[in-house]
């Protein structure tokens, strides 16, 4: 039997959904992300893919990474900046392909769904890559 989670509301909670277990995201090029696990990679079945519902908090800042797979960003609320200087607003469905690189940011805030059919591996940026400053 498979588990079924309903989190309403998501759209007009904005940046608090405070029901959810938020969960500092620690890891090197990561400042300030908190996630929630919507469902995560499970080796014993083959399952890559993950779903994360994302809150960052103005300033904070995702590492710079490539995606092994597709991934869909979804702003729930606030604004998501991109590295190359674009800035995603509410609303806005963001689907980036494999080999895709960037670093995620937000000055003003933002909650966002994050679905990723594979995971992202860890890079250093290349000259040009990053064009706004986090």
């Amino acid at each position: 039997m498979s588990k079924v989670e309903v989190i309403t509301n998501v759209l007009r909670s904005g940046f608090e959904l405070d029901e959810l277990s938020w969960v500092p995201w620690v890891e090197p090029g990561r400042a300030g992300v908190d996630h929630y696990p919507l469902w995560t990679p499970n080796p014993e079945t083959g399952e890559e893919s993950i779903g994360l519902l994302l809150r960052f908090p103005p300033g904070a800042h995702g590492d710079f990474h490539e995606h092994l797979g597709f991934e869909l960003m979804l702003v729930l609320e606030g604004s998501l900046d991109h590295s190359d200087g674009t800035v995603f607003e509410q609303g806005d469905l963001v689907v980036e392909g494999p080999g895709t690189r960037h670093q995620m940011s937000s000055a003003k805030g933002c909650t966002v769904l994050a679905i990723r059919t594979r995971p992202a591996a860890a890079r250093e940026p290349k000259p040009g890559e990053i064009t706004v400053e986090v």
